[in-house]
C-alpha cells in the first residue's frame, strides 16, 4: 500500500566517449623536465592511454616557472622531438605537439616583453597562478597577454582556494575574455571536495571553455576512467561549450 514512496530506480549514466573532443590539452608529457612523464617510456605509455581514451590530438604543456621549472622553448622544442620520434617508430595514430604551462611570474613577463611563447590553437596561451594567493597583478598581466595577441586560458580555475569564497572575480575573469580549463579530476573529486563543489558550480553557471587532462602519470589516468560516468562531467559534455573539438 506504500508503493507510491519507493523512490524511483535511477539508472547509472553510461560512460562519456571522450574521443568525441579530439583533443586533449594541458598534459605533461615531455620526459624529465618537470613533474610528469620520467622518460620517454612513460611519454609513450600515457599517449597509449590518450589514444585508448579515444583522442586523436595531444597538446602537452610542460612547466616553466622561473624558480622552480627553468623550462625553455628550445627545452620543450627538442622533448617534443624526441617523442615524435618514439610516436612514429612505435606507430602509434596520434597527432602530438607541444606549448607550454606558464606560471605567472618575472619571468613570464621577460617573456611575455620578448614574445617568447609557446601558443596552441588560435594562439591560446595556457597559464596558471599561484595557489597560495591571487597576483596583484593579474589583470594587468591579462591585459599584456590580449595587448600581444594572445588569447589567455586559465588552467584550472576551479583549484585555487582564493576563488572558493570569491565566485565574482571568476565571472570578471570571464568578462575580461579569459577561457577557462577545467580538470577532470577535480570534477570527479579527486584534489579535494572543496575543489569539486566549485567545479560544479562553474559548470552550473557555464563558464567552462575547455576540460584537459592536466595528466602527469598513470595516477591521473586511472582517475580519468573511474569518472567517466560522472553526472557533472556529463552535464559538462552536454553544455555544447566545451571547444576541445576546435583545436
Amino acid at each position: 500500500m506504500f508503493s507510491f514512496l519507493k523512490k524511483k530506480k535511477v539508472e547509472p549514466l553510461q560512460p562519456l566517449q571522450l574521443g568525441v573532443l579530439k583533443t586533449d590539452f594541458h598534459s605533461h608529457f615531455i620526459p624529465g623536465i618537470d613533474d610528469g612523464a620520467a622518460d620517454i617510456s612513460d611519454s609513450i605509455s600515457l599517449l597509449y592511454e590518450m589514444h585508448q581514451f579515444g583522442f586523436s590530438n595531444i597538446i602537452t604543456t610542460p612547466h616553466i616557472m622561473g624558480d622552480y621549472y627553468r623550462n625553455t622553448t628550445e627545452i620543450i622544442k627538442r622533448g617534443e622531438e624526441l617523442v615524435l620520434n618514439e610516436i612514429s617508430r612505435k606507430n602509434l595514430p596520434i597527432t602530438f605537439s607541444a606549448a607550454a604551462e606558464y606560471y605567472l611570474d618575472d619571468n613570464f613577463e621577460r617573456l611575455l616583453k620578448e614574445k617568447d611563447i609557446l601558443t596552441f590553437g588560435d594562439n591560446y596561451l595556457l597559464f596558471e597562478l599561484p595557489f597560495m594567493s591571487a597576483p596583484n597583478s593579474l589583470f594587468e598581466a591579462i591585459f599584456k597577454m590580449q595587448a600581444a595577441g594572445y588569447k589567455p586560458i586559465l588552467a584550472h580555475p576551479e583549484r585555487y582556494p582564493f576563488y572558493f569564497e570569491d565566485f565574482d572575480t571568476l565571472h570578471k575573469l570571464k568578462h575580461h575574455n579569459v577561457l577557462f580549463q577545467m580538470n577532470y579530476s577535480s570534477i570527479n573529486g579527486n584534489y579535494n571536495k572543496e575543489t569539486q563543489v566549485q567545479a560544479e558550480k562553474m559548470i552550473d553557471a557555464e563558464l567552462i571553455d575547455f576540460i584537459g587532462s592536466d595528466c602527469h602519470n598513470i595516477k591521473h589516468v586511472g582517475q580519468m576512467w573511474q569518472g567517466l560516468t560522472n553526472p557533472y562531467l556529463h552535464k559538462l559534455f552536454n553544455s555544447g561549450k566545451l571547444q576541445n573539438a576546435t583545436l
